[in-house]
């Protein structure tokens, strides 16, 4: 669509945050760490996707449009403070970051396509087929998948061959039919069969909460944290997971289509079970505080240095988009 990728960032340019601006209800550290983790992912994607002066900067420009466009940076974030509990370079830390955060957006991106949700807005603007037009959004979604491994497979990720292939692992597997797109066709099939509570926990485990673990567990992975000293974060990330789902159903079904940049009440509409529609608004969110709790629990083996993992569970139920 002529025009719209005329605002798109380009190399050298300064890059909008605009999760710096959307942050509410997070304590001052949180809020601090958004911003943060907000500029720091731009600026590093901005470097790792320069715009070709061939036929593929449509490409390139769409998969830029989808990952510069907003969003809290929640999971890059995730990683970025589970890899500071144990003394993780964060430059590292970061390339990892946006390995998931490319996933992530590739997920939107897809799902936003008209065989999908079919949906018109994403961040308060134009979904990426809109934008551009549905062949390039598909194009885009491909290659930020790609992307996501090139990055982890770059020895500026991590020296030790080892550790990249463990991000490679934990990143596959939290995205593929065992994770995210299983969710996701488990989320389709929901649209015309009736799921009980069960099978709605595991829907969203898979489709929300596997990449939700997967941002603490390739932090543990980067820092080199032994597979049996993680126990206590993979269940932080478990009810984390839970909490943001549940969250995100209650926003939903009640909360406004302004400050969350996109439509809501679209569960209800196609007739989807959820948390809420299982449990009703006020047990749903008693649900979603327990968890929460469960989450910050877990941390008790740490400090103050993991105050933000404990800030970043408080605010997935307080957020208010």
């Amino acid at each position: 669509m002529p025009g719209q990728t005329d605002k798109l960032p380009r190399p050298g340019r300064s890059i909008p945050n605009p999760a710096a601006e959307t942050v509410t209800k997070a304590t001052p550290l949180l809020a601090q760490a958004i911003q943060d983790i907000g500029n720091d992912v731009a600026a590093l994607f901005d470097i790792l996707l320069p715009v070709p002066g061939d036929p593929r900067a449509r490409l390139v420009e769409a998969m830029r449009y989808a990952l510069l466009g907003g969003g809290k940076r929640l999971r890059p974030l995730l990683v970025t403070a589970t890899a500071a509990l144990y003394g993780a370079d964060r430059s590292a830390a970061l390339r990892v970051g946006c390995a998931i955060e490319a996933i992530h957006v590739y997920s939107l991106v897809h799902d936003d396509l008209p065989c999908m949700d079919n949906d018109a807005l994403r961040h308060g603007k134009p979904t990426t087929h809109l934008a551009f037009d549905e062949a390039t959004a598909v194009l885009a979604g491909d290659a930020l998948h790609d992307f996501a491994f090139e990055i982890l497979a770059d020895p500026a990720t991590s020296g030790d061959p080892f550790v990249r292939a463990e991000l490679i692992q934990v990143l596959a597997t939290s995205s593929g039919w065992n994770g995210m797109a299983g969710g996701q066709m488990m989320d389709i099939v929901a649209e015309t069969t009736t799921f009980d509570l069960h099978t709605i926990t595991k829907l969203q485990q898979l489709k929300t909460g596997a990449l939700l673990g997967a941002s603490v567990e390739l932090g543990a992975a980067l820092a080199k944290v032994p597979v049996e000293g993680r126990t206590h974060l993979r269940a932080y990330a478990r009810d984390i997971g839970l909490a943001f789902q549940i969250a995100d159903d209650l926003l939903d079904h009640e909360g406004d289509a302004e400050k969350a940049g996109k439509a809501v009440g679209k569960d209800a509409a196609a007739g989807k079970a959820t948390f809420v529609s299982l449990l009703g608004p006020e047990r749903a969110r008693e649900q979603a505080r327990m968890l929460v709790d469960q989450a910050v629990a877990h941390l008790g083996p740490h400090g103050a240095e993991a105050d933000l993992l404990r800030d970043l569970a408080r605010f997935i139920v307080e957020r208010d988009h």
